[in-house]
């Protein structure tokens, strides 16, 4: 069974997350099927938005013109889809730790779906389980199913298959 720590959360006057704390990869092999999370919410900003944006060269207006998309679909900006998969490793970093690795890499991800948009000024967290666990030559590959949720929304802004590889 893993130990659980507490990470202080980057916000003032917020709870702080359980992380599931992994001693070694055996242990986190043991764990397939695990529930992980939630984490603590994170508030989309504009801001972030427009930094997004700007490093990606995606600047369509239902993202950073707010008097436009006040009137637009959405009823304001949103971010970007891939700005919600890019905060995936910022609430892993959240959900578990693995020990005694010399390092986890991002191998891919697998049946990303964009459910509800998110509006700016929206809170984000998210929950995930651990659904598969391979032994490889020299390396343990994991798939953890993650579901990026929208606070008071009945459904996800996102859910993402993450492929992660822990290599040592």
């Amino acid at each position: 069974m893993p130990n659980i720590q507490r990470r202080p959360s980057s916000s003032a006057g917020s709870k702080e997350t359980p992380v599931k704390k992994f001693n070694d990869l055996a242990e986190f092999v043991a764990a397939e099927g695990t529930q992980l999370g939630p984490t603590e919410w994170l508030e989309i900003t504009q801001d972030r938005v427009n930094l997004f944006a700007d490093a990606t060269e995606d600047h369509q207006w239902i993202h950073v013109d707010p008097e436009r998309a006040a009137n637009g679909p959405f009823g304001g900006t949103i971010a970007h889809g891939l700005l919600t998969l890019s905060l995936l490793p910022y609430f892993t970093h959240q959900l578990y730790t693995v020990d005694n690795v010399a390092m986890a890499i991002n191998y891919g991800y697998n049946k990303v779906r964009f459910i509800t948009p998110v509006r700016v000024g929206a809170k984000l967290r998210a929950r995930a389980e651990i659904t598969a666990v391979a032994q490889l030559d020299n390396a343990v590959q994991a798939t953890v199913s993650t579901t990026v949720e929208i606070q008071d929304s009945d459904k996800p802004a996102a859910v993402a298959e993450s492929i992660v590889r822990f290599i040592g």
